[in-house]
């Protein structure tokens, strides 16, 4: 046992590691500290930076702790080799997974091929964008669930960007022969005007045995809207053929039950009008919330980072303005100030918000 005469004696060759203990310890929580605070004022969206800071830290503090030991510099050097032995093997087996899902994140970010809110299509995975972080994707579905997508799949599947300049929408029907197609294609652009699209068209798909596929469609422009659009398509067609006295069945359907000869299949004329009820409904805005709020705050984050960096440089230009340019700079900071603070507030309260509806 060591007296105490002799830990006094050595105490000076461990002051080096207390006070690297010390600095470590005081980054690391500074860097969780601030990284909180930025979460609670806008939330967890799109938190790209906090895995790649917190990770860089942490390995340079075990690499500064290391070097502070009260050991033979042999040692050390041997003790960081084993260290970086270590963090290769941990690559090195974790590459397929790990790495490789970060330098996903990395090229996602880099293309810029979609956004927070964007409507993508992903394999059999369809929804909206609801948050980017640098191992996954997140994407709210038209269920309303949340799925997460490793960025390392997305990389290596192709990606379906809704644009947000608008999308077409398109609706499929079969007809049987007995119907001519001069008659047909004036109700299908009729029923896609009734679903507010731009620019309908018809085309003919197949020529079946039985009957004849067509296809409606039209530019949307209000792409926020596609779901319920596709369905308002879909009913539109539904009720202009019917009330125009078109049967939407194959003739091979006289084949499988007995019906009277000129007998129709179709509903009696409804005493509601569906299409105003049906494009009434928007049930987007339940379905896609959370990558309605996502959306909106990264939006405001790039208005806010637009207005910081015009007022850094009307703070540079003020010195070499005249009188009167100088006053009009100055209302225009003072101007760029307040917006950066409403859109500070209105971001960190989109965060709140958020943060409730998740616990």
């Amino acid at each position: 046992m060591p007296d105490a005469a002799d830990l006094v004696e050595s105490f000076p060759s461990y002051f080096p590691l207390l006070v690297t203990l010390s600095v470590v310890a005081a980054v690391l929580l500074a860097a969780r500290w601030y990284f909180a605070r930025r979460e609670a004022k806008f939330g967890t969206h799109n938190n790209f930076s906090r895995p790649i800071v917190m990770l860089t830290l942490l390995a340079f503090s075990l690499v500064a702790v290391i070097i502070a030991l009260p050991l033979e510099n042999a040692t050390k050097d041997q003790l960081l080799g084993l260290f970086g032995l270590v963090l290769t093997g941990i690559i090195g087996l974790s590459s397929t997974t790990f790495v490789a899902n970060a330098m996903g994140g990395f090229m996602i970010r880099s293309i810029a091929s979609f956004h927070s809110g964007d409507f993508v299509r992903v394999g059999d995975t369809f929804g909206r964008v609801s948050a980017r972080g640098l191992f996954h994707t997140e994407i709210q579905t038209e269920d309303r669930d949340l799925t997460t997508l490793p960025n390392l799949y997305l990389v290596t599947n192709p990606v379906t960007v809704v644009r947000n300049s608008g999308t077409i929408i398109s609706a499929s029907v079969s007809l049987g022969y007995d119907v001519h197609q001069g008659t047909v294609e004036p109700l299908l652009l009729e029923a896609a005007r009734k679903s507010d699209l731009e620019d309908p068209f018809v085309r003919v798909m197949e020529l079946g045995d039985f009957s004849v596929v067509y296809r409606v469609a039209g530019l949307l422009t209000e792409v926020k809207q596609l779901v319920s659009r596709r369905s308002q398509l879909q009913v539109n067609v539904l009720n202009t053929l019917h009330n125009a006295g078109i049967e939407i069945l194959s003739p091979s359907a006289m084949m499988q039950r007995p019906l009277k000869d000129g007998q129709q299949i179709m509903p009696r004329s409804s005493p509601l009008p569906v299409e105003v009820a049906v494009k009434d409904d928007v049930p987007e805005e339940r379905i896609f919330d959370k990558a309605e709020e996502a959306e909106t705050v990264e939006r405001l984050g790039f208005q806010r980072d637009e207005y910081v960096k015009e007022k850094g440089e009307l703070e540079k230009k003020l010195g070499s303005l005249a009188d009167e340019e100088r006053a009009t700079a100055e209302k225009r900071i003072q101007f760029l100030e307040t917006e950066i603070v409403r859109l500070d507030a209105h971001r960190a309260a989109l965060a709140g918000k958020a943060e409730e509806k998740a616990e």
